[in-house]
C-alpha cells in the first residue's frame, strides 16, 4: 500500500498547500449565497412546515459546496498532471488503476467534507440548526463527495485542455447542482419541472442530506440513498474502465 498512501498524501497535500484558494474561497462564496438569498427570499418561498427559508437553505449550500469541491479536486489535479506532463510519474510506479482511483477519490472526499464543514461552521450562526439524523447526513455527504470525485476523474481523463474541463463544469456540473433543489423545494415547482428534477441525481444527494437536519424531505431517504448508490456504482465502473484502458492517459 506504499504507492497508494504516497499518491493519496500527494493529493491531500496538493489542495491543503493552497487552502486559502481551495477551502477558504468556497466557504466565503457559500456565505455570500446565504446572506443574499436569505435576505431576498426569507418569507417569500414556501419550504417545509415550521422550517424557515434560511434554515432550509443552509444544508443545501453545505452539500453544494461538498459536491462542487469534490469534483474540482480530482478533475483539476488530473488535467494539470496531463498538461504539465508529470502524469508519467504517477503512471510509471507500480500502482494499480484501482489504487489510483481510490487515492484521487478519497482526497476529493476529504476536500469536499472539509469545505462543507467550514461552510457549516461559518454560516451556522445565522440560524439555529439541529441534526435530527446525523448518520443520514454523513452518509449522503460521503457518498455524494465520492460520486463527484469519481465524476471529476472522468472529466479529467476526457479533457485535454483547461477550457474543455471548464466546459464540462459549466455545462454539466453547474446546471445539475443549481437545479437540484439547493435554493427551493421541488414541491413549489410545476409538475413538469418536478418530474425533470427527479431525473437529476444531484437532487437526491441534496434532499437526502437535508433530511438529516430536519427529518423531512421531498423523497424518502432510502429511495434517495438507493439512487445515489446506483449512480456512484455506475460512475465508479465507468471510471475504473477508463483507467484500466489508459484512455487519454498513456498516449
Amino acid at each position: 500500500m506504499t504507492s497508494f498512501a504516497t499518491l493519496l498524501y500527494k493529493e491531500l497535500l496538493r489542495f491543503w498547500k493552497v487552502s486559502f484558494q481551495t477551502v477558504a474561497a468556497p466557504v466565503l462564496t457559500a456565505m455570500l449565497y446565504l446572506v443574499i438569498f436569505a435576505q431576498a427570499l426569507e418569507g417569500r418561498v414556501d419550504v417545509y412546515e415550521n422550517v424557515s427559508y434560511t434554515s432550509f437553505l443552509l444544508p443545501g449550500l453545505v452539500m453544494m459546496s461538498v459536491l462542487q469541491n469534490s469534483f474540482a479536486n480530482s478533475s483539476s489535479s488530473l488535467i494539470q498532471s496531463k498538461i504539465t506532463g508529470n502524469i508519467v510519474f504517477i503512471l510509471l510506479p507500480p500502482i494499480s488503476y484501482f489504487q489510483f482511483f481510490w487515492a484521487y477519490v478519497l482526497a476529493s472526499v476529504v476536500r469536499g467534507v472539509v469545505v462543507g464543514a467550514g461552510v457549516l461552521a461559518v454560516t451556522a450562526w445565522f440560524v439555529e440548526l439541529r441534526l435530527v439524523a446525523p448518520l443520514w447526513t454523513l452518509a449522503f455527504a460521503l457518498l455524494g463527495a465520492a460520486l463527484l470525485g469519481s465524476l471529476g476523474l472522468i472529466a479529467g481523463i476526457w479533457a485535454e485542455k483547461f477550457d474543455q474541463l471548464a466546459g464540462f463544469q459549466n455545462f454539466v456540473i453547474m446546471p445539475l447542482t443549481f437545479l437540484s433543489g439547493v435554493f427551493y423545494s421541488i414541491h413549489s415547482l410545476p409538475p413538469f419541472w418536478q418530474r425533470l428534477s427527479h431525473a437529476n441525481p444531484f437532487f437526491y444527494m441534496i434532499d437526502g442530506f437535508r433530511y438529516g437536519f430536519f427529518g423531512v424531505s421531498d423523497v424518502p431517504p432510502l429511495a434517495s440513498l438507493a439512487v445515489v448508490g446506483v449512480s456512484f456504482a455506475l460512475v465508479c465502473g465507468a471510471t475504473l474502465w477508463l483507467l484500466k484502458s489508459g484512455y487519454r492517459l498513456r498516449g
